[in-house]
């Protein structure tokens, strides 16, 4: 089954809305912020997180101030956004990228 155009929206917006909360209750000192279908995370001295919708290939996009652009298509069966890359899924990439930044331990259910 072919995930279509509102299947994408409604998915992509319930996991934006999930890792902002997690993020706000994980990294206080973070600045979060999600407007317009873009989240934005800014740590002082480690910079801004960039994670955005990207319709027409149907992927989240998130780019790290430490790693680049990262791509993240959702994978049906495992109900799960993992990366284009390899197997790595957004929270577990987020996750350590903020651990790495806070100093913190960062995790996401």
């Amino acid at each position: 089954m072919t995930l279509d155009d509102s299947g994408f929206a409604r998915l992509a917006e319930e996991a934006m809305e999930r890792l902002m909360a997690a993020i706000e209750d994980a990294c206080p000192d973070a600045d979060a912020e999600l407007e317009g279908g873009i989240l934005n995370v800014e740590i002082k001295g480690a910079g801004k997180y960039v994670l955005n919708k990207h319709g027409p290939l149907k992927q989240l996009w998130l780019s790290s101030p430490k790693s680049g652009a990262w791509h993240f298509a959702y994978d049906e069966a495992k109900h799960a956004w993992r990366s284009t890359r390899g197997p790595e899924t957004l929270p577990e990439v987020l996750a350590r990228e903020l651990s790495d930044a806070t100093g913190a331990e960062v995790a996401f259910d």
